[in-house]
């Protein structure tokens, strides 16, 4: 099953208009990198997202600005969700009081 790492979760990356369940499976840092050892693409697109991405899993995130497409039983996501103050331009680390949240994000029909 192909995995897609990205900061966004969105109704539009179905692409069919049917019945989907959607699972949103908390994960720490570490079991959200365990994804990210084979067959995976990064749909992160702005550079300070990726680098911190990168820092908090210990992985190399690229930069790539595509649309995203769930499909069930196929691909599923790890969504990294920031949470706190707006972030300053150039940021690679958490500023205090704000933390990455980690998703496993996975659909059916």
């Amino acid at each position: 099953m192909k995995t897609i790492i990205t900061n966004a979760f969105s109704i539009n990356m179905f692409s069919d208009h049917h019945r989907h369940i959607v699972e949103f499976i908390p994960k720490t840092a570490h079991e959200a990198s365990q994804y990210l050892s084979e067959d995976w693409e990064s749909a992160v697109g702005h550079p300070d997202t990726a680098a911190l991405f990168s820092e908090q899993l210990g992985v190399t995130i690229p930069v790539n600005r595509v649309n995203v497409q769930l499909i069930p039983s196929q691909t599923r996501l790890i969504v990294g969700q920031y949470v706190g103050p707006r972030l300053p331009e150039g940021a690679t680390t958490l500023p205090d009081g704000a933390e990455i949240r980690w998703w496993l994000v996975v659909a059916d029909r």
